[in-house]
């Protein structure tokens, strides 16, 4: 098998977000900068597995231990077989690489008050005793320990990525969860708007047995409600400042289902659509107060391939809202690189998060090391 340059610095990161759609999996070379992704594989959840994690994801719904640690087990095994199809693809051999960042999967994210945590299943362990190689995971809980809300993580990577000098760039991450990342100079704010896909997926699943609206194309047949958007904006969160963060735990069906009390006889596509304005509703208010002098919106994350959702952010924005790919970015490795870097950061003893972002009370390394194969 060919070496690589002795020069390249190979990291893995390994990510499967809120959406519960399978595991992207990218190939960093930190050699450079601004740094290289080299290979990159997806590798998609089969129809089961995607359910056992929602059920397991469902808030107040009572779980086996052994059905969470097995599912737990199950998830380290397709990570590491991911790195492992990665390395494949790429033709590079385990022993280049200096450690995998996996998020793992997120199951549960409560971070406020005394007793918050996030928690995320895939073993780190398996995924060290199969690959070879060390691995990092569990980044979020060591940020909620120092007082965060132990997300988001994206935004020092985004810096380090997209930040352009005497300029205000928004980055905008549409995955489960719709995040922002504003970039000042030095500066960083970052947090999670609300919804991005989760409660489109969950409605369009729910009404036409596929797991996403392809392209938004279902959901452009149907009309915004104004009473049952004003409804769903209504909601405490949207108009809770920053720092803070969310999940599908929160905006969840039963969340849905309460919201659409006395609109039973709205017909499907006409709440999708209303669905797709509060995802967009939510992210402009938030750009346009915080972000309001950015020269552009970077989107990234499988929201970006939703047509109706970037129509409607795109009338509700006045500056350009452009793909990452026009900055020679794929949107959806954005956050698979994401994780190599965190990896990095932890394993050169250098903090992960951003105060200013999470709200922590300290810079800190993130996440435990899982050592690969002695050499």
């Amino acid at each position: 098998m060919p070496k690589t340059n002795q020069k390249t610095e190979l990291y893995i990161g390994l990510m499967s977000g809120t959406s519960i759609d399978g595991i992207d999996a990218g190939l960093v070379d930190f050699s450079q900068s601004p740094p290289r992704l080299m290979a990159f594989h997806y590798q998609a959840f089969p129809d089961d597995l995607r359910n056992r994690i929602h059920r397991i994801s469902l808030p107040d719904t009572a779980i086996l231990l052994s059905d969470y640690g097995a599912l737990d087990s199950q998830l380290g095994q397709l990570f590491a077989e991911a790195a492992l199809a990665l390395l494949n693809k790429a033709n590079i051999p385990a022993n280049e690489i200096k450690g995998i960042g996996s998020h793992g999967q997120t199951v549960y994210h409560a971070p406020d008050g005394p007793r918050g945590f996030s928690l995320q299943i895939g073993d780190p362990n398996r995924i060290a005793q199969i690959t070879g190689i060390t691995t990092l995971g569990d980044f979020r809980r060591r940020d909620i320990a120092a007082g965060g809300q132990g997300a988001p993580l994206v935004p020092a990577f985004h810096q380090a990525l997209f930040a352009v000098p005497g300029k205000t760039v928004t980055v905008l991450n549409i995955g489960g969860i719709a995040n922002i990342s504003v970039l000042r100079d030095q500066n960083v704010l970052g947090f999670d708007t609300g919804p991005g896909n989760t409660l489109l997926d969950y409605w369009c699943r729910l009404n036409t047995g596929r797991n996403y609206d392809a392209n938004g194309d279902w959901g452009q047949n149907g009309q915004v409600r104004p009473a049952l958007l004003d409804r769903l904006l209504a909601d405490a969160y949207f108009q809770q400042a920053p720092p803070k963060s969310t999940g599908k735990e929160y905006f969840s069906p039963a969340w849905l289902d309460s919201k659409l009390t006395g609109f039973k006889d709205c017909p499907a596509t006409d709440v999708q659509t209303t669905l797709c304005e509060l995802s967009a509703t939510s992210i402009a208010n938030e750009i346009l107060a915080h972000g309001p002098d950015s020269a552009n919106v970077l989107v990234c994350g499988g929201g970006v391939h939703n047509r109706q959702l970037m129509a409607m952010l795109r009338d509700k924005l006045p500056m350009p809202v452009l793909s990452t790919a026009d900055y020679g970015v794929d949107p959806d490795q954005v956050e698979a690189m994401a994780f190599a870097w965190l990896a990095r950061q932890t394993l050169n003893h250098l903090a992960g998060n951003l105060c200013s972002v999470t709200g922590a009370h300290e810079p800190v390394v993130l996440g435990g090391i899982y050592p690969g194969r002695p050499a």
